[in-house]
């Protein structure tokens, strides 16, 4: 069993199949500490992408922009992104040094501080949609655009990733194809969705 509350290293980021670390991202904990408070929530609902081949992913053929750079980085900083003009989307890079892979984190299962997340999404009792959904966990965490390309090992970042329990279990882990992706012709259908079974944080 890991040590509690232990944030990952550089060496879980860096490595070259974002398959894997997709799923053994589940069970950790996404940590904001952004001067309101520390929030924390489990992560229970992740997508992989991975460029150059993935139609799906923002760098797909290696695309290099201006929003997309810090994809190139090596693994461990954050890659935040709008969509539809209001939901920030939060990414975890991974792999080595100019290899643009990706792991979105989809849904979170709320951990510490639920009043501070409650207030930041204007809910007022504990519901799913506090942090099922990767628009709204960004909301709960207080996670904008602002934060992207932040190395998330830094000892002074704002944003990590703890260990705090064991690893969880394959049996336990479901896969589906993405979410959203249809545009992404035969890529769409591959099953790089990972979730805890029978999670109600989950997203709908």
């Amino acid at each position: 069993m890991p040590p509690q509350n232990t944030r990952l290293e550089r060496s879980f980021f860096v490595r070259e199949d974002v398959i894997r670390v997709s799923r053994e991202l589940l069970g950790k904990y996404l940590v904001t500490n952004l001067g309101e408070g520390l929030t924390a929530g489990r992560i229970v609902e992740v997508e992989a992408y991975r460029a150059p081949e993935d139609k799906a992913s923002h760098a797909y053929g290696n695309r290099l922009t201006e929003r997309t750079r810090v994809m190139f980085s090596r693994g461990g900083h954050a890659y935040i992104y709008l969509c539809y003009g209001i939901h920030h989307l939060f990414n975890v890079v991974t792999g080595g040094e100019g290899m643009a892979h990706a792991v979105l984190i989809r849904a979170l299962e709320p951990a510490e501080n639920l009043n501070l997340m409650l207030r930041r999404r204007r809910m007022d009792k504990v519901a799913a949609r506090l942090t099922a959904g990767p628009g709204v966990l960004s909301q709960a965490m207080g996670i904008t655009r602002e934060l992207t390309g932040t190395d998330m090992l830094h000892p002074e970042s704002p944003i990590w990733i703890e260990s705090r329990e064991k690893p969880i279990a394959a049996t336990d882990i479901l896969c589906s194809p993405r979410i959203g992706v249809d545009y992404a012709e035969e890529c769409a259908a591959w099953e790089w969705r990972f979730f805890l079974k029978g999670n109600p944080w989950v997203s709908k």
